[in-house]
């Protein structure tokens, strides 16, 4: 199967977003212009594995920064996930990813080390990654959110002191199960990640909507390891966007040639699983529970999909 990276314009201050994508897309190579190419004047090579040289792990460095030390997470749950339409607006999804993503969770282990294999310069990723802090939203720009909304919720709760101005911060809209994204939610994307200028710092800004709206998009199983498809599949997403947004904050530094970042290299995939897929399977055990979380590239050992760092490549 072949997936597409999305092309999304976002206004004003937004770059081009790159995305986790719809489970039945196929990728291209984000523009901003509503096509795609390799670059500004060249035609789109046609999908397919990424040549290697003996210099490459099929992932190129492009020049930008990445992000150093160690990374903090903010969520922002927009929308109504205490009593909202779906059964995963609630807590209990809130409780879930604060686990999963919380100081003793995922970015403390093999898999978030995956992202260790990619440096800048003397900028050296360590891969380590936590949730700082979260907060609440209750319907600021109702349940229709643009692009550029989606960078105004960020702002305004930096503007309004609910979350701190932190340049080494990726902030994480979470939408419930009744909130759209115009931009493609659902039909192009499940989820991606960007950059903005906020007082005149560089704020990484991702978005992940609630999966329960459309699950036959992007949710891989109904019956989750966690009995909740939408906080599992959630945390699939929220994976993937803060793998890309560590190694690739300003779109500009780790991508292929097909303008695929490492998380898009392995999108949908699994690995091995325990169990059977459709019917609680899993890959990681975190903060303990059991998640199915798609793959990272590993930028070393000739690069591949793998769950954690040093661990077997897969193709599936």
């Amino acid at each position: 199967m072949r997936y597409l990276c999305l092309v999304m314009v976002l206004s004003c201050a937004v770059s081009n977003a790159t995305a986790q994508t719809a489970r039945n897309a196929t990728h291209l190579v984000p523009t901003g212009k509503g096509w795609g190419e390799t670059t500004p004047g060249q035609a789109a090579p046609g999908a397919g594995t990424v040549k290697k040289s003996p210099t490459t792990n099929g992932i190129y460095n492009h020049g930008g920064p990445v992000m150093s030390g160690n990374v903090r997470l903010y969520f922002i749950w927009y929308g109504n996930f205490v009593s909202g339409p779906a059964k995963s607006d609630s807590l209990v999804t809130q409780d879930l990813l604060g686990e999963l993503f919380g100081g003793e969770g995922l970015g403390t282990t093999p898999y978030a080390q995956t992202n260790s294999t990619y440096n800048q310069g003397t900028q050296s990723v360590s891969g380590n990654f936590a949730l700082a802090t979260a907060v609440f939203d209750y319907y600021s720009y109702g349940n229709n959110l643009s692009d550029a909304r989606v960078a105004s919720v960020v702002s305004n709760a930096i503007g309004n002191r609910a979350l701190p101005r932190d340049t080494n911060g990726i902030y994480f809209v979470l939408t419930s199960s009744d909130v759209n994204e115009t931009s493609g939610f659902c039909t192009q994307y499940c989820g991606w990640h960007s950059h903005t200028v906020i007082d005149g710092a560089d704020i990484k800004i991702a978005f992940v909507g609630n999966p329960d709206r459309c699950p036959k998009a992007c949710v891989e199983q109904a019956d989750s390891p966690n009995g909740d498809s939408g906080a599992d599949a959630m945390a699939s997403m929220v994976a993937h966007e803060t793998n890309e947004a560590i190694n690739d904050p300003d779109l500009n530094a780790w991508y292929d040639t097909t303008g695929e970042e490492s998380g898009d290299k392995c999108a949908w995939k699994w690995g091995a699983v325990t169990g059977t897929l459709g019917q609680r399977a899993y890959n990681v055990t975190v903060a303990g529970h059991d998640w199915l979380l798609q793959m990272n590239w590993e930028n070393s050992r000739g690069g591949g999909c793998d769950i954690g760092l040093g661990g077997q490549f897969y193709g599936q």
